[in-house]
């Protein structure tokens, strides 16, 4: 926002674990948004996913590269409509890893090859959980489009204290690697109608790119 009192800029929130407000521009959100919209749709397109213990999560998704569901990795949609997962784009890889040298100052040291896109509408929530059915400890690169969020950031250890909120907006990148990689993470909340007015977009997507090591 122009009208800020206090500027955002870059925070280290935790060691390996980093907050770059407005790193994607306008258009760059807009050409990303198009995308998802494009990956959305069927087939393999955006699902409710489903847990073991039969409850299902209030966002939605849909995978690129390789498809995730609780707790693990395949090339179709396994818990869905059984269609191959659709590929993931070089462009974004090489999206994912220039946040990573923007959040660290350096590149990450395997090609990015999985995308998981998750769509909050207002009453959307994410519980705390760990990224940890990865085979690579390459750090998480998220991006934000849409609708502001809390963003809790907590330990490595639980899913209690110690954590930090952080707010997410449209554009803003999230990097976590070394140290904070398998740290616990969540979305308690989502601000509606936050939304740049000029994307286009009700609720929130958030792209998170990760290295599988499959």
């Amino acid at each position: 926002m122009d009208t800020e009192l206090f500027p955002r800029s870059r925070a280290e929130v935790a060691p390996g674990a980093v907050h770059l407000p407005d790193w994607l521009d306008a258009g760059r959100q807009r050409e990303l948004l198009e995308a998802c919209r494009d990956w959305a749709r069927p087939p393999a397109g955006l699902r409710t996913v489903r847990t073991p213990g039969g409850g299902t999560m209030t966002s939605r998704q849909v995978c690129l590269g390789r498809h995730w569901y609780p707790y693990g990795y395949a090339h179709t949609v396994v818990d869905g409509d059984g269609a191959p997962v659709k590929p993931f784009p070089d462009w974004l890889g090489d999206l994912g890893r220039r946040a990573v040298a923007d959040a660290f100052g350096g590149g990450a040291t395997a090609p990015y090859d999985i995308a998981l896109i998750n769509f909050y509408d207002a009453e959307a929530r994410m519980g705390m959980h760990r990224d940890s059915d990865e085979k690579s400890d390459a750090p998480v690169v998220s991006l934000s489009l849409g609708d502001a969020c809390v963003f809790r950031f907590g330990n490595t250890e639980s899913r209690a204290r110690p954590y930090t909120d952080v707010e997410l907006r449209s554009g803003d990148l999230f990097v976590f690697g070394g140290p904070a990689r398998l740290a616990y993470h969540g979305v308690p909340r989502v601000h509606p109608g936050t939304a740049p007015r000029e994307l286009g977009l009700t609720g929130r997507l958030n792209v998170t790119l990760r290295v599988s090591g499959l």
